[in-house]
Parts: C-alpha cells; structure tokens; sequence
C-alpha cells in the first residue's frame, strides 16, 4: 500500500538541489536515502515532514499519515531541557498527563539508562542527544520515521542496538534513513535511493548491492549515449556527401534528403542523453613524504590514562612501521582518542614515554578538526600556514570543493563536510608521512569516504586511526590493536570486536 507519492519533486535554492524525483513510498520500505554532501538530502526530509517547501512537485500523503523526523542535532533552545522532558513535550498535552508511560516505553526500548533521564540535553553526549530525539520521534507512534544521520556520534553499541531496535520496529511503518555508514545502511535498508540533481535512481537493494546496480546503469547509460552521438554523426557525414552530389547535380530530390538527414541527427543529438557525472563535493588528496625509518613509532609498555590522570590500560611492546595502517579497537571510554593524543603530544616534544624516529612529520585530526582556526577564512588558513601564494591558495581550495564567497568567509560558516575537505587539505599541506586520525570520516559523505580511503592505501602511507566506520577500518586498516580490559592487545581482524560490540546492548 502506498503511504507516501512523491512526483516531479525539485527544490531550487541558491541552484537546483535536485529535480524531477518520483518516488513511491510503501509499507514495510526501509530506503536508504544516499546522496553528496549539499544535494539535499535532509531538505528532501524536510520537504515531507511539512519544514520546507518543494520548489517544484508534489507531494502525496495516505489519508491521516502521521510523519516523524528526527534531525541531526536539538534545537539549542531546548538544550536546557531534561531528557525525559523533551521526550514528554513530543505528546499531546492530554497524552502527557494521562499517558506519560509511553516515554518509560521509549526510553526502555532505546535502552537509555535511567540516571540520565533527568539530565538536560546540554550535559549529554551528541550520541544520546540523538537518542533522545529518536525515542521524541517515536513516543508520538508515527506512520512513517524519517531518519537524518542516525548513527553520528553513536559507538558500535549503540549502533548494534539501534539495528535492532528497527529490525523490530512493525513492518507496516516505512522509514527513510539519510547514513554515509555504508554498513549500516546495509544491516537497515531494503531500497536504496540515489538522490541526484537530475534522474536520482531508484533501487529495491541495500546499499552496496544497489550501489553496484548503479554503476552498471551508469555504464550502460554512458554506452548508450556514445552509440547515439556516433550514430548521429554518421548521418551527418552521409548528409555532407548528399549535399555536394545534389549541388552538382541540381537535384532537388537529393537536397530534401540532405535535409532529412540533417534533421534527424539534430533530434537524435537533442534526445541523446549524456552519462551522468556526479558534481564532486571537493577533491581529497593525501601525499606521503617518506622517510628512511625503519620503526616510527614505539610504545614500550607505556601507561595511557585520562587526563585526570585515571589509569586505563597499559600498550604493551608495540610499534608503527612504513606501510602501517594501525586501527585501534574498543567501546567508548575506554581510551582510544587518549592513545592518539599521548602520540601527538610526544611528536610535539612532550616526553611521555612514547618514542619516534627523528624524521616523522605528523599530519593529525582529531574528531573536533582542532586543527582549523574556525575564525579564519580558508584562504587565510592555507596562505599564512603553508608557502602558498593567493592564486595557488584559492586553486586548491576550489579543488577541495569551496567557492571564491566560501574561501573568503569564516570557516564556521562552512558545513561540516566542507570543514572535513579542508581539515584534509591542511594534512595534504603539512606533507606528513605518518598519520593521526581520530574518527577521520566524521562529516564526509560516502564519495569523500571513499577518497580518503584510496588516498591513504595507495600512498602506502603510516597510520593510527580511531573509527567506527566499519566500511573505512575495512578498506584501510592492516594491522589492529584492540583496549581489552587493562591491556592493548593486537589482533589478526577487526570482525570479532565488530560482533561482540553490535550485540553488546
């Protein structure tokens, strides 16, 4: 049964986001809404769940449809709410005096631990900011869920749970979820939709089988394209040759034919479609400077604690050779982002116990990109840092998909994928050969993902990274080392951490 008809949809701010989209939305779907940083993907949510108007379409809804949207971050005017009072205000007033338990409902099922429902949301993490509007989302029993980034800020335990917690949601609620986690969107979704400015695709596959669909359209529609130009060029070429035979012979009928030629290759090359060619978000370039070190990092068995000093665990005899891409594994808290911090510091002449070759140049991200200066502009970041004139500076920027108002403008003007590229051009400047990468794919759309992830295999470059991208700890990492308790222990595969951790809710 259909819930949700979308037809020739488009909305057009600055430029068009997206054009003539048609779509049908039906019980028991679970589409994967996938699409570049800044292709409008959340306005599309908006545009269903009535906060923005399409430019162009419409939009039709079954009789009485209930639609609830969860965003990617609270209102700040809500922040000082408790998390239990948030999740109250989603009812109706009379619900909220005579059926108050449908939030412990909620609450129960998201397994969010009692001693935070009375917390404000400002105090808690993104993870369960997120949580709490999920459980506001649905305390209201909708007909249809819209998901925006769920799974930002959430560790693996929280995305196993959440997995679940739609698995079993009723059949008959569609949901749409808006992911760059390719993993997720695998374990959640049964449609996946490619959201384009033009001819968005549509496939009833999750996303890595859709994704290989969609390349094979893409080719095929690239292959047709060229066969219709050349076969449009042919009848150019036999309508030249016409030409000059009916000059020279004063044939009228020849003429008329030349005309006919002509006229049907400039039809075939208006229908002619050309293969689609996604608008890049900004290029993602790493490099490698190399160095003759045998061992670039070495950790003798030192202490990693918080930074009130609380011991967590001890690394053992551990090292970081050329060509190592060393993903370090384990829950949230337990002391990942403090590893790669203890191994900054020592590169910044800190004596920690934490030991490196000479010849290390250091490229580091943290989860925050502290290494941008959010008041300053781009083009203000890369020429007062780097030995990069104007011209230059503005090229590479450009490259990493900023305009001239864009470079010019504070960096917190930008989004957060926009401050992704350009926290990855400033590593590409700094011409490390070992990298610092904590939660590197924050903020990245999949094509950025995926760039990284190339940039750094074929670079062969030196790594230690933090993530919970199952996909990007996949396609890069070589060698894991896993917090297990008090110890750093290092092991052949990351796929054991990854069960243990979904199912651990």
């Amino acid at each position: 049964m259909s819930i949700i008809t979308i037809r020739n949809l488009g909305v057009t701010l600055a430029e068009p986001l997206f054009t003539d989209l048609n779509i049908t939305l039906s019980k028991g779907d679970r589409l994967g809404l996938v699409a570049a940083n800044g292709v409008g993907k959340s306005t599309l949510l908006g545009c269903l769940s009535g906060t923005h108007d399409a430019t162009t379409g419409e939009i039709t809804t079954a009789r009485g449809c209930r639609i609830a949207s969860v965003a990617q971050y609270v209102p700040e005017d809500r922040l000082d709410e408790t998390l239990y009072a948030f999740v109250l205000d989603a009812l109706d007033p009379e619900q909220q005096d005579y059926e108050s338990w449908r939030v412990d409902v909620a609450l129960d099922d998201l397994k969010i631990p009692i001693d935070l429902h009375q917390s404000p949301l400002r105090e808690l993490s993104g993870g369960w900011q997120r949580q709490a509007m999920l459980a506001a989302a649905w305390v209201t029993e909708p007909d249809v869920l819209l998901l925006d980034e769920p799974t930002n800020h959430l560790d693996l335990s929280r995305i196993g749970l959440l997995q679940t917690w739609l698995a079993n949601l009723p059949r008959d609620v569609p949901v749409i979820i808006t992911s760059h986690d390719r993993a997720f969107l695998d374990e959640t979704t049964n449609r996946t939709l490619f959201l384009r400015r033009d001819t968005s695709r549509d496939f009833a596959l999750p996303y890595t089988k859709a994704r290989d669909a969609l390349d094979d359209a893409d080719a095929a529609d690239a292959r047709r394209f060229t066969n219709e130009m050349r076969q449009a060029q042919q009848l150019r070429k036999q309508a030249a040759k016409l030409k000059n035979i009916g000059i020279n012979s004063g044939s009228d009928l020849l003429v008329k034919k030349t005309k006919q030629l002509s006229e049907r290759a400039e039809a075939m090359e208006t229908a002619a479609k050309p293969a689609y060619r996604e608008q890049s978000a900004g290029d993602i370039k790493l490099g490698n400077s190399g160095t003759h070190a045998k061992a670039f990092i070495t950790l003798d068995d030192i202490q990693v604690e918080t930074p009130d000093c609380r011991a967590l665990y001890k690394t053992g005899q551990k090292w970081i050779s050329r060509g190592d891409r060393v993903v370090v594994l384990g829950h949230n808290g337990v002391g990942k982002t403090q590893l790669i911090r203890m191994v900054a510091e020592a590169l910044k002449g800190t004596e920690n116990g934490v030991k490196h070759a000479p010849t290390v140049v250091t490229g580091y991200s943290d989860q925050a990109l502290s290494q941008l200066d959010l008041q300053q502009s781009p083009l203000h970041a890369i020429t007062h840092r780097f030995d990069v004139g104007d011209q230059r500076a503005r090229g590479l920027l450009a490259g990493a998909g900023m305009t001239i108002a864009m470079q010019d403008a504070p960096s917190s003007k930008l989004s957060g994928g926009q401050k992704a590229r350009l926290a990855m051009l400033v590593l590409r400047l700094t011409q490390p050969n070992f990298y610092l990468l904590d939660e590197p794919t924050n903020h990245l759309d999949i094509d950025g993902q995926e760039a990284l992830e190339d940039e750094l295999v074929a670079h062969g470059a030196a790594c230690l990274l933090v993530s919970h991208d199952r996909s990007f700890i996949r396609a890069v990492g070589n060698r894991f080392w896993q917090v297990d308790r008090n110890k750093l222990i290092e092991v052949d595969s990351p796929e054991p951490f990854f069960a243990s951790a979904l199912a651990d809710h």
